[in-house]
């Protein structure tokens, strides 16, 4: 096993773990949609942190870029 497929199979089960946690929470909020929507949410997040981390692009300061300024 790559060290990619490695990566694609932890970030898979993790995914997999959340969306089971929404649905769970869902239940317990006796809506399930509102469990698997914010299940997506946080996914789609890690997945953008989880690359940037395996991308060595975490935590990089640019210092011409604050942000809008006036």
């Amino acid at each position: 096993m790559t060290r990619r497929q490695r990566g694609r199979g932890f970030w898979l089960l993790g995914t997999v773990l959340l969306f089971a946690g929404g649905i769970l929470f869902g239940l317990v909020l006796q809506n399930v949609w509102v469990g698997l929507v914010l299940a997506a949410a946080i996914s789609i997040g890690w997945l953008i942190a989880y690359e940037s981390r395996r991308g060595r692009n975490e935590g990089i300061y640019d210092r011409d870029d604050d942000g809008a300024q006036i």
